[in-house]
């Protein structure tokens, strides 16, 4: 890797940091106000997407 490809590696690492951070200070998500850029789901829509991942997930295990 050339010396300038680690520094923006670790920028961007540093960056997501310290939106974790702001995340936690101010509680908002995402980079608009309003938007926070997440799908809204309620529960039963949440387990519906998680079932379907998981039907995907064994799915793919068996093609290893």
């Amino acid at each position: 890797m050339t010396r300038g490809g680690g520094v923006v590696a670790d920028t961007q690492r540093h960056a997501g940091h310290a939106d974790v951070i702001r995340e936690l200070l101010d509680g908002a998500v995402g980079m608009e106000s309003g938007n926070p850029g997440l799908p809204v789901r309620d529960r039963a829509g949440g387990e519906q997407h998680r079932a379907r991942l998981v039907d995907i997930a064994r799915g793919s295990a068996g093609t290893r």
